[in-house]
């Protein structure tokens, strides 16, 4: 069976609604969908896709269903990150604690800026970006996340993958090419505020039909 795309962000959802729940043991569809602006209906079909986690009238175990959404998220594992681009993006980036509480952890981080490279930031030491390609085999990476300017993006990108790269989660205003079997995920941070600026413009001044 394939897996909707879109059902993966909803699991993560959630995966972080059953956090926030203390001193119970079971939830239910209905509680899952009020935590997180979802419906129980499809609360139980994301859930649904992947397995029977519960019980008609029971709910779910809270225990088994963290355990199984951190399976199914691949969170049940550490993932080592390698990061380029350290401006002020970046840095913002490896100063975040809520990536190593999530299983993440930058291990190294890359810069052509000479006045960064070497600086230790956080406990990593800024390499200069030509040790990308042999740092990056060498710590066995697979996910990066790059966060330089635009016209450096694609270059960057390219020299991920013939590292070994296999998902990048792009923060570079650019829509990059890359090859079939990468994983790529573009977050235009301009795109979203843009949309935020589009429903308030809307909600002021209203399209008459």
């Amino acid at each position: 069976m394939k897996i909707p795309s879109s059902s993966i962000p909803r699991i993560s959802l959630y995966y972080r609604a059953i956090l926030s729940l203390e001193a119970v043991s079971v939830t239910s569809s209905q509680q899952l969908a009020t935590l997180t602006g979802c419906s129980a209906a499809q609360v139980r079909k994301d859930l649904a896709y992947f397995g029977q986690f519960g019980r008609p009238g029971s709910g779910y175990n809270i225990e088994v269903l963290k355990s199984e959404l951190k399976k199914i998220l691949g969170i049940d594992r550490k993932w080592e990150v390698a990061l380029v681009g350290v401006g002020n993006l970046g840095s913002a980036l490896l100063t975040y604690r809520g990536f190593k509480t999530q299983g993440f952890s930058i291990k190294c981080a890359f810069d052509n800026d000479t006045k960064k490279v070497n600086k230790v930031k956080q406990g990593i030491r800024i390499k200069d970006i030509d040790e990308l390609e042999r740092t990056v085999k060498s710590k066995g990476i697979n996910i990066a996340i790059v966060a330089v300017p635009r016209g450096a993006a694609q270059g960057v990108i390219d020299r991920l993958i013939s590292s070994g790269i296999k998902a990048i989660l792009n923060l570079a205003p650019i829509r990059p090419r890359v090859p079939k079997g990468i994983e790529l995920l573009n977050i235009d941070l301009s795109i979203e505020l843009e949309r935020l600026t589009y429903f308030l413009r809307q909600s002021a001044n209203p399209l008459r039909g």
